[in-house]
């Protein structure tokens, strides 16, 4: 799941409706200023909805994006798997 502009809670509730219809892992993706909302989302679901998940596998990375100017950005990113015991 890529975690975007809307607010935090609305990604804890499609996760944890495709959690609870059976779904065993998944992925929270995010890159830029949205990593802290990424690391709020994983948070509430495994602390508040779905206490037998874990958040252990973290993976962080740098993407480096080309604008149409040709200069190039470096950007953050996280991924995030959230995986029931």
């Amino acid at each position: 799941m890529y975690i975007g502009k809307k607010p935090s809670m609305n990604y804890v509730l499609a996760i944890n409706t495709r959690m609870m219809e059976g779904l065993d892992e998944l992925t929270i993706k995010a890159r830029g200023k949205t990593i802290s909302k990424a690391v709020d989302v994983a948070e509430i679901v495994t602390n508040r909805f779905i206490t037998d998940a874990n958040d252990n596998q973290i993976k962080i990375s740098t993407e480096e994006i080309i604008h149409d100017d040709g200069n190039k950005t470096n950007v953050s990113t996280i991924e995030i798997v959230i995986k029931r015991d």
